[in-house]
C-alpha cells in the first residue's frame, strides 16, 4: 500500500473529493442551464447525438458533437501542458491546469443563453483538463468528473475484499465509493443552484477549484 509520504497532495482523498464535487457541479450546470447537454458524461452526449443524427436532426446532433470533440481537445492540451511544465518549479503543472479551468469557467458565467453551445464546449474542455490532470486518489486510478469507472473499480475492489478479506481492497473500495458520493453531492448542489441562479451558477465551481489550488499549496492538509 502506498504511504502518505509517497502521495502528492493532488492525489489525496481530500483534494480528490473537492474535485469530484466540482465535476458533478459542472455536469449538472450544463445540463440544467445549457440546453440539457452534458459536460462530463460524454457517453450520454454520444447517445443523444446519434439519436438526433439518425432522425435527421443535424443541428440537434451537432449540439452534442461539439462538446464531445472539445472534451477530446481538452485531454490533448492537458497532456501537452504536462509534457512542457512537468518540471516547473514556481507552480505545479496541475495547479496551472486548475488556473486555466478557473479562468474558463469564470468566462462561461458571463456567456448569455443565446450562446449555450459555446458555453458547453468551454465547460467540456475544462472538464477534460481536470480528468486528465487528476487521475489518482491515494495511488488508485480514478476519475473526478464521472462515475462509471469509479463504480466498476469500487465494486471490483469490494468483491475482492469479500472473497479474500484483504483490507487494502476495502480501503480501495471506500475511496471509490466516496468519490462517487462527492460527485453526486456536487451534482445535486449544482442542479438546484442552476435552477435558481441560472448561468452565473458556474462561478461556484470556480471557487471550488480555487479550494483545490489552495490545498495543493499546503501539505499539512494531507489525509
Amino acid at each position: 500500500m502506498i504511504t502518505k509520504k509517497q502521495i502528492q497532495m493532488s492525489e489525496t482523498f481530500l483534494n480528490s473529493a473537492v474535485l469530484a464535487v466540482s465535476g458533478g457541479f459542472q455536469d449538472a450546470y450544463t445540463y440544467f442551464t445549457r440546453d440539457k447537454v452534458f459536460s462530463n458524461a460524454q457517453t450520454g452526449n454520444v447517445v443523444l447525438m446519434s439519436q438526433n443524427f439518425m432522425t435527421g436532426n443535424i443541428v440537434g446532433g451537432i449540439k452534442y458533437l461539439f462538446p464531445f470533440l472539445a472534451f477530446g481537445l481538452g485531454v490533448f492540451v492537458t497532456e501537452q501542458i504536462n509534457a512542457r511544465y512537468k518540471m516547473a518549479k514556481k507552480i505545479h503543472w496541475r495547479q496551472l491546469v486548475l488556473l486555466i479551468e478557473i479562468i474558463i469557467l469564470t468566462i462561461v458565467g458571463f456567456i448569455p443563453e443565446t450562446f449555450n453551445m459555446v458555453a458547453t464546449i468551454m465547460v467540456s474542455f475544462s472538464c477534460a483538463m481536470q480528468v486528465q490532470a487528476f487521475r489518482k486518489v491515494n495511488g488508485f486510478a480514478y476519475a473526478s468528473t464521472m462515475c462509471i469507472g469509479n463504480l466498476r473499480s469500487g465494486t471490483d475492489a469490494l468483491s475482492v475484499f469479500v472473497r479474500e478479506r484483504k483490507k487494502e481492497q476495502l480501503f480501495k473500495a471506500i475511496h471509490y465509493f466516496g468519490i462517487i458520493f462527492f460527485f453526486a453531492l456536487g451534482a445535486g448542489i449544482g442542479g438546484n443552484l442552476s435552477e435558481t441562479f441560472g448561468i452565473h451558477t458556474i462561478w461556484v465551481s470556480s471557487v471550488i477549484l480555487m479550494v483545490s489550488m489552495v490545498l495543493m499549496w499546503y501539505e499539512k492538509f494531507r489525509i
